[in-house]
């Protein structure tokens, strides 16, 4: 009966033995205790975490971050000769598709008389020529800025009359068989070359400066034919799309638009006037301030740029300069 009690307490220590390697199994196993659990994540948190990361900005590369200064709005003053006209207005619009703060402002007239406006003291940008003669002039005495001139345009002198005038004349050879002749004076380039032109033929002396030739002595020499002087050749082309002069001289250019009211008689060859050709460059201009003189320089560059030639040559100039 003893031996029966000793056997059951054994294998009751046991099975005690047993429970607690168990529990001690468990908690070496990982199992988390108060201590080191994590806290637990509220529906507050989430929804912050969430806010948090709408509110990241997107990445923004350095390209679209970059913005165009606006360009300051100014305005360059453009002296041109008056035959530039018409195609200075298409080459101004061009050009402000590009830039539209610049307001261009044109003063045309006869070469001669903007170089002398220019040495006067009026304000300019940028001088337009007719005929090398003014530029090199102003060259000579510094308005010229340095390294700025450029032998733009070629043109030729032309003998034209009104549509269905009838007249006799043929071209420079015999214009003295007009009733009446608009001419430009001396000191308008193509004044001068109708008189170049006429001392090659003969009709004028040879010796004297073509410029010097007054419009008397020009009549005199043709006969006495009444000749109506004018100051520019647009007014030249005026008088004989008025019919109150019957045949003048002016600009192949200037006949651009004109198609069906004037006949040209004759396209004046080179050997007779030289190359009629047109120099522009920018001017020292005292009173005009950085943005001016920027923007007359980049308007200059753009008077010599491709496109810009192909606006001239659509009337009636020549780009090809030698």
């Amino acid at each position: 009966m003893r031996n029966n009690g000793m056997l059951k307490n054994t294998k009751a220590f046991t099975a005690a033995l047993l429970a607690a390697a168990l529990m001690l199994s468990a908690c070496g196993s990982g199992a988390q205790t108060k201590e080191n659990a994590p806290e637990p994540v509220t529906q507050e948190a989430k929804t912050e975490e969430v806010k948090t990361e709408e509110a990241k900005p997107e990445e923004v590369k350095p390209e679209e971050a970059r913005t165009e200064e606006k360009a300051e709005e100014t305005e360059i003053q453009v002296f041109i000769a008056a035959s530039l006209g018409k195609v200075m207005d298409e080459v101004a619009k061009k050009y402000n598709e590009i830039h539209p703060e610049v307001k261009i402002v044109y003063n045309a007239d006869s070469s001669g008389t903007l170089q002398t406006q220019i040495e006067e003291g009026y304000a300019c940008d940028i001088f337009f020529s007719a005929a090398t003669k003014q530029m090199d002039a102003l060259d000579e005495k510094g308005f010229v800025t340095e390294g700025s001139r450029h032998d733009l345009l070629n043109n030729k002198l032309v003998v034209l009359t009104l549509k269905g005038s009838g007249t006799k004349v043929t071209g420079l050879a015999d214009i003295e068989k007009a009733s009446s002749i608009a001419l430009a004076d001396g000191s308008v380039p193509a004044g001068r070359y109708t008189r170049k032109a006429l001392q090659a033929l003969g009709k004028l002396p040879e010796d004297a400066e073509a410029a010097e030739i007054t419009t008397a002595q020009v009549s005199e020499a043709l006969g006495g034919v009444e000749i109506s002087e004018q100051s520019n050749v647009s007014k030249v082309l005026s008088a004989v799309v008025e019919g109150s002069c019957e045949v003048g001289t002016t600009y192949y250019s200037d006949t651009y638009g004109f198609e069906d009211k004037v006949d040209v008689i004759e396209v004046v060859d080179s050997s007779l006037t030289g190359n009629v050709i047109y120099p522009v460059a920018q001017i020292n201009n005292d009173e005009a301030d950085e943005a001016e003189v920027t923007a007359a320089s980049d308007f200059l560059s753009f008077l010599v740029s491709d496109e810009a030639k192909g606006i001239f040559d659509s009337y009636y100039f020549d780009t090809d300069v030698k």
